[in-house]
Parts: C-alpha cells; sequence; structure tokens
C-alpha cells in the first residue's frame, strides 16, 4: 500500500505538474520543449581588418526570410548594409542561400557563406561553400563539382586569388576569376588523411582544419594522417533496416595503434609536396599544433610524444623540411598544448604559455630559442590570452587571481615588469569574456554569473566603458523573476588540511533551515572540464528539481582544470578514478553534517566523465550515496581513446595497477544503492560497449540495478523526436521514485 501511495505521488508529480504552467513552478515542457528560458545571443560578430568596425547579420527589411549583413562603425554606431539579403541568391534563382556561418576578408571585398552543413563526429565541418565578390557581387558556389555538402575548411588565400578547401580528404585549391579547380593532393582515402583529421585527434587534440596557407600565398602546409593499422570499433545499427547495419570506426583505444601523422608543405604550382623531416615514430608521436612561423619559409610545430609529458618546439624548413627544436616543455606528468602561440617583433620572438614554474605563465622566447623570458610572474594562472599588442607593448589574458571560479580581463607589459594591470571594472564579480579588435581600441564583453544570465555590450579598452548595449536578457531576468526558486550559493569544503574545494548549491524555494532535505550532486571531476563557475549555465532542470524538493550541489575535486596552479590540476595523475572520487566522497561526508542535509538522501548523477565518477562513487562509497544516474559512462579506462586516457594516466603497461584500480566496473561488486545507467548504443565517445560489461558485472555480482537504452544515439543523446523530453522524463521519474524529494522534520 505505501509503495502504490508513493508511485501515485510520483504520477502526480511529473505528469500532472506538465499542465501546471503557472504560480512560478516549472515543468518538463517549460524546461525542455521550449525556449522561454534559454539566453538570447547576439550571433556572428566579425571584426574588419582596421579594427574600427565590426560586421554582424540582421533580418533583412526588404526580402522576407532573408539577413542583410551589416557593417557598423564601432565608436559612433553608424550603421551600414555592406551586403543587401538580395545578393544572396544565386543567378536564375528566387530563395536566398541560407547562412549558416560566414567570412569577410578584412579588406571587406570577399566573403564565403557556409550552408548544407552536415555533421563530422561532433560538429557540422562539412557542407556547401559560396564566394561572393562584393565589388561586382557575383555570387559562385566553390567546388561546384565535387559531391555536394562534402567541402571543408575553405579559405581564401592571403592574395585573395584562390581558396583551398579539403573534400573526401583530399585537399584541393580553386582560381576565384576562372573558379579553375586544381587537387593538391590524390592520396586521400578511408585511411590516408589530408588537410583534416581522424576521430581521435579531431576529438582530444581539438583539431579540424588541417591546412595553412603560407602568407606569401603561395604554398600550403598540411596534415596527413595514415590510419591503416589502427584499430576498428564497430557500432551497430540495429533498427532502420530488416537486417543490421555495423558501422566501423577507427578508433585507437589506450595502448594500441595511432595513426600515424606528418606535415608537409605542397608547392602551389607545382603540387608537389615537401614533407618534415620530424624526428621519431609518426605513430608514438603527436603533431599537436602547426602554422607558419611569421613568415613563408618556415613552420614552428608543436611535437608531443606518446605520453605527452614533452612538448618539443620545432622550427621546419618549408623548403627542404629541415627541422631543429628550439624550446622543449616538460613535466612529470603532462604538458599542455599551447594555442597562445603570437609572433612579436616581426617575427623575432613568441608567446608561449607554460606550467613549468607551478602556474601557467606566458613567456616570451626568442626565436631561436636562446631568451626565455616569464612576462606574468605571480602565482596566479594565465587562462587564455586574448590578445597580444606589439606596437603598444602590451599582453591582454583572462586571469582570476583571487577566486578560482571567476575570470577578468588583464594586461601585463610585455617589457617583463610583471606589473599586472586589471581591465574589467570591479564590482561585476563573475564572468567576463573578450572579444577584442585588432586594433585594441574596442572589445565585445560578455558577462554573466551563476544567477545572472548573459549581458552584451561594446567597450572601449582600455579604460572598459561601455559604448553600445547589445543585449542584456532582460526578457529572461523578469521570467525568471517570477519563478519559485532560489539564487545559487557558492560554498567551500575542506576535504584534506588545507584542501578546499569549490561548491554551489540551490535550495528548494520554500526552504526550511529546521528541516533535512536530500541532495543530488551533478559530479564531473575529470581534467577536461570544471562544474563550479560563477557564470551562467545552471541547468533549468536543477532548479525544477529544486522546486520539488532537493538540493542541487556540484563540487569540483582535485585534477579538474579550475585556476589554481600545476599542483592542483596534476594531482590526478596516474589515478584518474581514484583522487577524485576519494575528494567528492569526502566532501559529501562533510555535507552529511549540515542540520539541513539528509545524510540518508544522498544522490548522485553525472554525463561521460561524470557518469564515470557517479559510478565510482555508488560503488566505493556505497554507504554514502543512496541513488545515483550515470549516463554515457566509461566504466573500464581500458575501453576509452588513447590521447585522453594515456595524458592522464600514462600507457596501460606501465600503469597497469593504476588502469585496474580507477576503473569503477572493478568495484561493481559493492553496489548498494539505487542505480540507473543510461546510453546510446551509437556513441562514438564513449562505446556502449563499457556498459554492456558493466551490465556483466552487476549481472555476476546479483546487484539490481535500472538501465535505459537508446537506439543509434550518440554521446549527447538528442537524435530523434522526443529524446531530450524523454530522457529527462526518465531521470526525473527515477530520482522521484527512489530518492523521496522534500524536508523533513529533524
Amino acid at each position: 500500500m505505501k509503495r502504490f501511495t508513493r508511485l501515485f505521488i510520483v504520477f502526480i508529480l511529473v505528469y500532472s505538474c506538465a499542465f501546471a504552467q503557472e504560480n512560478g513552478f516549472l515543468t518538463l515542457e517549460k524546461v525542455f520543449a521550449s525556449r522561454d528560458y534559454s539566453p538570447r545571443g547576439i550571433g556572428q560578430i566579425i571584426w574588419t581588418g582596421d579594427g574600427d568596425s565590426y560586421v554582424k547579420v540582421e533580418r533583412s527589411a526588404t526580402l522576407k526570410g532573408g539577413a542583410d549583413i551589416v557593417s557598423y562603425d564601432a565608436k559612433t554606431g553608424e550603421k551600414q548594409i555592406l551586403v543587401p539579403a538580395e545578393k544572396f541568391v544565386p543567378k536564375g534563382g528566387i530563395e536566398p542561400i541560407e547562412m549558416e556561418s560566414f567570412q569577410i576578408t578584412p579588406d571587406k571585398t570577399m566573403m564565403l557563406i557556409y550552408n548544407n552543413s552536415k555533421r563530422v563526429w561532433r560538429q557540422n565541418t562539412r557542407g556547401d561553400y559560396w564566394l561572393l565578390n562584393l565589388k561586382n557581387w557575383e555570387l559562385v558556389q566553390l567546388g561546384k563539382n565535387l559531391k555536394p555538402s562534402s567541402l571543408m575548411f575553405a579559405t581564401i588565400s592571403p592574395d585573395k586569388k584562390m581558396a583551398a578547401y579539403v573534400s573526401q580528404n583530399n585537399l584541393y585549391i580553386e582560381d576565384l576569376k576562372t573558379h579553375k579547380i586544381k587537387q593538391l593532393t590524390k592520396d586521400g582515402s578511408k585511411t590516408i588523411i589530408n588537410g583534416t583529421f581522424d576521430w581521435v585527434y579531431e576529438e582530444e587534440l581539438d583539431l579540424r582544419n588541417g591546412f595553412r596557407w603560407s602568407p606569401d600565398s603561395k604554398k600550403i602546409a598540411y596534415w596527413q594522417l595514415d590510419a591503416s593499422g589502427v584499430g576498428i570499433f564497430y557500432l551497430i545499427n540495429d533498427t532502420d533496416s530488416l537486417y543490421s547495419k555495423v558501422i566501423p570506426i577507427q578508433y585507437p583505444k589506450a595502448g594500441t595503434t595511432n595513426s600515424a601523422c606528418k606535415v608537409g608543405v605542397v608547392d602551389i604550382s607545382s603540387a608537389k609536396t615537401t614533407w618534415m623531416k620530424v624526428p621519431g615514430d609518426p605513430r608514438n608521436n603527436y603533431i599537436a599544433r602547426m602554422d607558419w612561423a611569421a613568415s613563408s619559409s618556415e613552420l614552428l610545430i608543436q611535437h608531443l610524444n606518446r605520453l605527452q609529458n614533452t612538448n618539443e618546439l620545432m622550427l621546419c624548413n618549408a623548403g627542404n623540411g629541415n627541422v631543429k627544436t628550439v624550446y622543449t616543455d616538460r613535466d612529470k606528468a603532462w604538458v599542455e598544448v599551447c594555442d597562445d602561440v603570437l609572433w612579436l617583433d616581426n617575427g623575432k620572438a613568441f608567446t608561449y604559455v607554460s606550467e613549468k614554474d607551478g602556474w601557467r605563465n606566458v613567456y616570451i622566447i626568442s626565436r631561436d630559442g636562446a631568451s626565455v623570458k616569464n612576462i606574468t610572474p605571480g602565482n596566479y594562472d594565465v587562462i587564455s590570452v586574448q590578445a597580444i599588442d606589439d606596437k603598444g607593448g602590451y599582453v591582454y589574458f583572462i586571469a582570476s587571481p583571487e577566486s578560482a571560479i571567476q575570470r577578468y580581463l588583464f594586461r601585463v607589459p610585455l617589457n617583463g615588469s610583471g606589473k599586472l594591470e586589471r581591465i574589467t571594472p570591479a564590482g561585476e564579480s563573475g564572468t567576463h569574456r573578450y572579444s577584442i579588435s585588432p586594433n585594441y581600441k574596442w572589445a565585445v564583453h560578455t558577462f554573466s554569473n551563476i544567477n545572472t544570465p548573459p549581458m552584451y555590450e561594446l567597450v572601449s579598452l582600455p579604460d572598459h566603458k561601455q559604448v553600445r548595449l547589445f543585449e542584456d536578457n532582460a526578457a529572461l531576468k523578469a521570467k525568471l523573476a517570477e519563478l519559485k526558486i532560489k539564487p545559487a550559493e557558492f560554498f567551500k569544503v575542506e576535504v584534506e588540511k588545507g584542501v578546499y574545494l569549490d561548491g554551489y548549491m540551490v535550495k528548494p524555494y520554500n526552504f526550511d533551515p529546521a528541516k533535512k532535505y536530500p541532495v543530488l550532486f551533478n559530479v564531473y571531476g575529470e581534467p577536461a572540464s570544471t562544474t563550479v563557475n560563477d557564470s551562467w549555465g545552471v541547468s533549468m532542470w536543477h532548479y525544477f528539481l529544486t522546486q520539488q524538493g532537493y538540493i542541487i550541489m556540484s563540487i569540483d575535486n582535485r585534477g579538474t582544470p579550475a585556476p589554481k596552479g600545476r599542483e592542483w590540476r596534476k594531482s590526478i595523475y596516474g589515478q584518474i578514478g581514484i583522487l577524485a572520487s576519494k575528494d567528492q566522497a569526502a566532501a559529501a561526508e562533510q555535507i552529511c553534517k549540515w542540520d539541513f542535509v539528509d545524510p540518508a538522501r544522498i544522490g548522485i548523477w553525472g554525463w561521460s566523465g561524470g557518469g564515470s565518477m557517479t559510478l565510482n562513487m555508488m560503488f566505493r562509497y556505497p554507504d554514502i550515496y543512496s541513488t545515483g544516474i550515470s549516463v554515457a559512462p566509461v566504466p573500464d579506462e581500458h575501453l576509452y581513446d588513447t590521447i585522453y586516457q594515456e595524458r592522464y594516466m600514462g600507457l596501460p603497461g606501465t600503469n597497469s595497477y593504476g588502469y585496474t584500480e580507477g576503473s569503477a566496473i572493478n568495484f561493481a561488486k559493492n553496489l548498494k544503492g539505487k542505480l540507473m545507467v543510461i546510453h546510446g548504443t551509437g556513441d562514438d565517445n564513449v562505446h556502449f560497449q563499457g556498459t554492456e560489461r558493466l551490465i556483466n558485472e552487476l549481472v555476476k555480482n546479483n546487484k539490481l540495478f535500472s538501465l535505459m537504452i537508446y537506439p543509434n544515439r550518440s554521446h549527447g543523446i538528442y537524435e530523434g523526436q522526443g529524446t531530450t523530453m524523454h530522457l529527462y522524463h526518465t531521470m526525473t521519474n527515477y530520482l522521484l521514485t527512489n530518492l523521496k524529494p522534500g524536508g523533513e522534520t529533524k
């Protein structure tokens, strides 16, 4: 009878609330089936070459359904229609082409439009490109004779005479006057990949566009990957036809064979490639970054060893392929690839970001490597370089010396004095992001904090005065003010002497400190991301759950990439799943002592690495957590890819203890609480294979659990009509059934 009553309550809460739209209460339909609580953005804004104007897309007033490209003077706001919507109608056509993104040359004479895109792994990076000449308004599709929606990364040459692009793993150029196409590589295949990347390079090194024009427009440098010998993982589609279909994906699992990688320079006139003579086994090293070294005669590459604890910066001669190492960055754990290499003083020196002194600092390194100077000395991390004003003598960067959960703009002189100047005004605590103009006079500034939706404005630099407001999301703020929700609160919890973890929590709208409440932890805990940030982004689903009577919390353990110094981040090396789960459990034990927390009702959920962490917490600390939902987890670290897993764990052959001890599957026998596992069978990132092995382990140990499988869905579990709504209905129902909501008298 009690079970019937409880299920009836769940039914009322989940299903009847779908119709209760008033009085400040959220519903799953309002959260997931509408955009009522999504902040408005400002779309793509591109700075022009001189930096005194910017261009953006605006709805056309003259062509129904069309869009104009509009130019604005940064100082005055004077508006000029640069490209009217009518100019996007192809010759002989009626409707304008749909525009997904665009590029404009710095002199505003040519424009590339990207549309009809198709997904490649995570992003839509292949599609169609159109060239619009802004002088004579000629609109021409590039690569017209190639396979539709097959062009990737079309880029206009610096002299604006040609465009280069990749199609079906080969590199092409096209003359922008005659539109004659020339194929520069002819060996592209399923395993020979020119100008783009395989699955693991894209996913873990964030590499997609694999070619670079030389400054003189006479050469193109490009990556080539040879994926032959890389293990093939088969996804199975059982639903779309009478018989199942097998989908092969080359995916190197930890300790197995990688693609061989090399860099070549192809001469545009002869189509002859000169290969860079990079030393070492190309299957056991990575060329993680490559670009021209402020000239058309040399490249600078970042060469990682397989363990990713050594990054060699090599200058490569584009003519003969000879290479020389000018700087080497090493770490006992791993080194981060540097995305902030910028050339100074006409190519005599470059910037580089390293943790070699214990903090993430910016260094200026001479071209020959003889001089290495730290220009951001101090006990704080440079989170990202925003711009370098070589003539003005400043480097602008994001940092947060006082609080690891916030982000602000600073600058220091390039002369090495280390004088730190905060550009973001005081009084706006939270997260600040910037797109700085090429002349360093202006910036598109975005501000939010955990309780404030994003605001977008144009500011002048360095005084940071508002020039104009783009969007303040006032309508969303008004809607949020009508909801029965409490603001999120930050806290710290000590897990060891002197070791404090950052956390946030959101309490129920009717919170009563005289009562005890269930806590649901949202966890990630891996080195790839943080969850505790003073920026807009608390899930509306979490707010919905607080209205049901849960306290939502999240905690960042050691090893997450917070700006707390090298030791914080690298402490997790070799023990993924071990130290992080220890930190999470220690924090939960402290929180269970809080007066308003019910220690008998502690839940946890997470996705991907957070799904793995959920398993770790449920299996390793079964007396703390009574309920868990694990989405798309990696139960066994041996099953994940080479670049990610080996970066943080080393090789399985040399760290067999860490791989075994760090894998949740080996502790499944300890499960006591209620566990739901959710996975998509089409997950090319975290394979369903791991969940199948976990099922076997739980069955072997007679551990009861719940399982939800989504056929053919990828890692994000969003494909297919109704999927997102169904997923969150499923998770909500599971929580309401197994983790009793609401405050109870102490």
